[in-house]
């Protein structure tokens, strides 16, 4: 794995989800290389709580587990957040779930049992792709460095949160990001006020050289 993808997954969180103490360990040791912030759960109810307290931007979870399972987990997830990346461990006898799966934005899967290579392979098919992506046609998002290019050659650099919602409203395209989801994804442990938000959008807007922010009063944000 390449030292700069490295040094981005480093800056990400992971939920590692397992029933089974032993192969959790095993994971849980493996995913330390190569991020620094690894939670775990037993299963799918105390992921979910995990999920809710710390927003992690990747969840690895077993699709079979007692009690609350990793559909169900899913699709708790899935019902307001279509944002968190998700891996799947499964097995040839997981077939029967992979169907109710399939609608609810699964990023990979990988056939278990999981080593370290196919951890490697995984996480370079995720997040070893072009990092810049189109906002408007002036103006790009580099998500590896954190900036803005305008037309192609004048860089502006971004702050985290900046970054993460223009990348927010880039994945909502066509559709309308709701306040609701601002405040879930961007302002995650603390209430986001009315103030805190104009604030920061008018922040953000001063930086950009051409308006690519639209409000729809009294539901949220879109792209132009």
């Amino acid at each position: 794995m390449e030292k700069e993808l490295l040094e981005e997954l480093k800056q990400l969180s992971i939920l590692c989800v397992e029933d089974e103490p032993g192969i959790r360990k095993v994971i849980v040791d493996t995913l330390k290389y190569y991020f620094d912030e690894v939670y775990e759960a037993k299963d799918g109810y105390e992921a979910y709580e995990i999920y809710q307290d710390y927003k992690p931007k990747i969840i690895l979870s077993d699709i079979q587990m007692k009690n609350c399972d990793g559909v169900e987990l899913v699709k708790k997830i899935r019902q307001d957040d279509f944002n968190t990346i998700i891996i799947m461990l499964t097995a040839y006898s997981n077939e029967e779930y992979l169907m109710e799966l399939i609608n609810l934005n699964i990023s990979h899967y990988i056939l278990k049992p999981l080593n370290a290579k196919k951890l490697n392979d995984a996480l370079i098919k995720l997040f070893a792709k072009n990092s810049l992506i189109k906002l408007s046609d002036q103006l790009s998002l580099d998500l590896k460095k954190r900036e803005l290019v305008f037309k192609e050659n004048e860089i502006i650099t971004l702050r985290k949160r900046e970054k993460e919602f223009l990348y927010l409203l880039y994945q909502k395209k066509g559709a309308i990001l709701s306040y609701y989801e601002i405040e879930n994804e961007l302002w995650i442990d603390k209430e986001m006020t009315t103030h805190a938000l104009k604030s920061f959008i008018k922040e953000l807007r001063a930086k950009l050289p051409v308006n690519i922010i639209k409000n729809v009063p009294q539901e949220g944000y879109t792209l132009v």
